[in-house]
């Protein structure tokens, strides 16, 4: 059974970082392609960043030079490294994995929270 268990949500204030881990267990890490969503309140969920089994990367633009998502495939964690925080990265990041075929898991979720 996969699962993944993101930790590292919290509070911090604008300008501030956070680093945010999703371990993930089951045999499916190596061909798992990753991704960090985020909802806002009354917001629908959105793909803040992506990395796929081999590497490549992708960040929504209103990320891109703020925050790094990198993968350890000895610890089967992904991460996101959350730079220069602004109020509206205020969320509930949530860690995706899809891997073949057409098989995909969330995790549950953490709070991230931007404010002053």
């Amino acid at each position: 059974q996969v699962q993944l268990v993101e930790s590292g949500g919290g509070l911090v204030q604008p300008g501030g970082s956070l680093r945010l881990s999703c371990v993930v267990s089951g045999n499916i890490f190596s061909s798992a392609s990753m991704g960090w969503y985020r909802q806002a309140p009354g917001k629908q969920r959105e793909l803040v960043a992506g990395i796929s089994r081999d590497g490549i990367t992708n960040y929504a633009d209103s990320v891109k030079g703020r925050f790094t998502i990198s993968r350890d495939s000895a610890k089967n964690t992904v991460y996101l490294q959350m730079n220069s925080l602004k109020r509206e990265d205020t969320g509930v990041y949530y860690c995706n994995a899809r891997w073949p075929w057409d098989s995909y898991a969330w995790g549950q979720g953490t709070q991230v929270t931007v404010s002053s």
